[in-house]
């Protein structure tokens, strides 16, 4: 009897992590600090750009566009905050949704993460998508049918960001997104402060991703339906977004 116990125990632990595998979105901890990390694959999942409604306006919130979507008898399943923007909610640098081009790619030098150079992209398109330095993306000519500028990049090629710091002092919950093939985009979001080196080894030696992109600090919101999460604690530029039919 014990070792039926035993079995079925087993088997239900199995059971238990296969479906927190399907679900997208899990709990997550590396070198002593706390994330949520939501992990896709584009030829099962369809994830989508959302930044303004059809008046025009910025969504500007999960309940927003989860309220959008509800009206068009679909389901908001998974949405994160998905690139830099300005105060007007809209974005700063390149940012394409369903293959129309709102705003071209911003290559300019200033103040702030985006500018902490070398920024970059991420993109879906079809069931591939890939995160990649400014002008990497430019160079390759690629035209994604979604497409967000974030910066800085947190891993290029396998290679730390060259300006963080193992010692940075900034501290902030942060969020980001990487690519462990091309058919796969991982995003995660700190559940407590941490630095950029610190969240850029996340992604390089936690989740296995050659290149990933900063996308916010301190704003960096989640809406995972599966958790019962939905944060709404800040206005919001573009979100990427993964949305079925209820």
């Amino acid at each position: 009897m014990r070792g039926w116990a035993c079995l079925w125990l087993v088997l239900g632990i199995l059971t238990w992590g296969a479906s927190l595998a399907e679900a997208g979105c899990v709990p997550d901890r590396f070198e002593d600090n706390d994330y949520t990390v939501c992990r896709f694959d584009l030829r099962k999942e369809k994830l989508k750009l959302f930044s303004l409604d059809p008046a025009g306006e910025p969504y500007g919130s999960f309940r927003a566009l989860k309220a959008a979507l509800h009206e068009q008898g679909l389901e908001l399943v998974f949405a994160m905050n998905a690139g830099m923007y300005g105060e007007d909610l809209k974005p700063i640098g390149l940012y394409v949704e369903e293959g129309r081009r709102f705003k071209k790619a911003n290559r300019r030098d200033g103040p702030g993460n985006f500018h902490l150079k070398p920024n970059g992209m991420f993109f879906i398109d079809g069931n591939r998508g890939g995160v990649m330095e400014t002008e990497a993306f430019l160079a390759a000519g690629l035209s994604p049918r979604y497409a967000s500028q974030s910066g800085p990049m947190l891993v290029i090629d396998g290679d730390i960001h060259p300006k963080f710091s193992r010692n940075g002092t900034s501290y902030l919950r942060r969020n980001g997104v990487g690519s462990p093939d091309p058919h796969t985009l991982v995003f995660a979001i700190s559940e407590g402060s941490v630095n950029f080196h610190s969240f850029a080894r996340l992604f390089r030696d936690h989740l296995g991703c050659q290149n990933a992109l900063f996308l916010d600090g301190s704003i960096s919101s989640l809406h995972a339906e599966e958790l019962s999460r939905s944060d709404g604690f800040f206005s919001l530029g573009p979100i990427v977004a993964l949305v079925k039919e209820r």
